[in-house]
């Protein structure tokens, strides 16, 4: 089974950038949608932007307009570009691909947004 890390991570002071990667352990062949997932302290996980087989975007209202997912190909998952973050986007960020056999998560990235 593939797996997944993700890196770019880290401390950033509200109204700074960070870019999320995730790296695969192999070329991924199937994907379906892959995504970014985030986990607020005491919260449940939720999605923040995915990215279909055809290139579509979708994102979660609070995050539309200042994060950008993309990828550079159909193989590999996919990158986060935040911007403009805010304390609230403090969260742990998981990186998910969804292919036509499987699920797979990353352990995760925290990012922390001071005020």
């Amino acid at each position: 089974q593939v797996q997944l890390v993700e890196s770019g991570g880290g401390l950033v002071q509200a109204g700074g950038s960070l870019r999320l990667s995730c790296t695969a352990s192999r070329p991924i062949r199937g994907i379906r949608i892959s995504a970014w997932y985030r986990q607020p302290p005491g919260k449940e996980r939720e999605l923040v932007a995915s990215i279909t087989i055809t290139g579509g975007t979708n994102y979660a209202d609070s995050v539309r307009g200042r994060f950008t997912i993309s990828r550079d190909d159909h193989k590999t998952p996919p990158t986060l570009q935040m911007t403009d973050l805010k304390p609230e986007d403090t969260a742990v960020y998981f990186c998910n691909v969804v292919t036509y056999a499987e699920s797979t998560w990353g352990p995760g990235t925290q990012v922390t947004v001071s005020s």
